[in-house]
């Protein structure tokens, strides 16, 4: 009776892991949908800025990708102008045109003239173009 037990107990483990390969494709697609359709979750910027000698506000970054199937290019940002007290001075939209593979990330840098008071630059990314390799 108890070896009968056993011999049920692993069938069942081995009908367990069996690996199911179409199951496996429909999630990759669904991960590379995800990332296709959301580029602002997977790409993560870093920026640090100063003030040039004619006063222009230089803004240099690091865009990087998260993303483990989808390449991005030419990725659309919103930059922000704060003072010191954290109001919102003005804002602008650039678009860097760069090809981003994933796990890599890419340097960017721009120039403004920002509005008097400027103390910090907030950068947000608002879209890109996500291209799946098959």
């Amino acid at each position: 009776m108890l070896s009968c037990c056993l011999i049920f107990s692993c069938k069942s483990k081995e009908k367990e892991k069996k690996f199911d390969e179409d199951s496996y494709e429909t999630s990759k697609e669904t991960l590379a949908q995800k990332e296709k359709n959301n580029p602002a979750r997977f790409l993560q910027i870093t920026n640090r800025d100063r003030r040039n000698i004619i006063g222009q506000t230089v803004v240099i970054g690091h865009i990087n990708n998260t993303a483990t199937l989808c390449t991005y290019k030419d990725v659309q940002i919103k930059l922000s102008f704060f003072s010191k007290t954290g109001t919102q001075l003005d804002e602008g939209i650039e678009t860097i045109y760069e090809t981003i593979p994933p796990g890599k990330k890419v340097k960017f840098k721009t120039k403004y003239f920002s509005p008097k008071g400027t103390d910090s630059v907030a950068i947000k990314v608002l879209s890109a173009i996500g291209d799946v390799k098959e």
